[in-house]
């Protein structure tokens, strides 16, 4: 029985919400599809997008998330599926400039948390987190800057 809801599990997070979430009706939510380190072959994960100072972000909620260690190395190679395929480079921000994109992320509501949910659940934050609180820990959450390619010319 435990196989099977694990099986069920891995099935609705690495197929069914990517699906979902690549058909571009969810604001902000989007499916990174990027190359498996170890595999080589394409892995599908739905994130959330957070918008600062015009441009888009990717936000890992730990420092040793697999989807950004298969972005690293991929050398940040990846695609976005929201609506349309889009290639992309994701570019890690350094610890220093995260808080700021950190701060806009749990201000805004992610697929299924609120600004307030997501900062209890995701940064362990009771209150409305400030700049500082960000700043104080920027260093356990890697941000990568969404980069669009330019496929018009080949």
């Amino acid at each position: 029985m435990r196989h099977a809801l694990d099986s069920f599990i891995r099935w609705l997070k690495y197929t069914a919400i990517p699906w979902y979430t690549s058909l571009g009706l969810r604001r902000g939510t989007i499916t990174l599809e990027v190359r498996g380190r170890k595999t080589g072959q394409p892995v599908r994960l739905s994130l959330t997008s957070v918008r600062h100072a015009g441009a888009r972000y990717l936000v890992a909620l730990y420092d040793q998330a697999q989807w950004a260690k298969n972005v690293r190395a991929a050398h940040g190679a990846a695609t976005l599926l929201s609506g349309e395929r889009q290639p992309v480079r994701l570019v890690e921000i350094p610890q220093a400039e995260r808080a700021p994109i950190l701060l806009d992320y749990v201000n805004q509501r992610a697929f299924s948390h609120s600004g307030p949910a997501s900062a209890r659940l995701f940064f362990g934050l009771t209150s409305k987190p400030t700049l500082a609180d960000m700043a104080a820990l920027a260093d356990r959450y890697l941000v990568f800057r969404i980069d669009p390619l330019d496929t018009t010319h080949s």
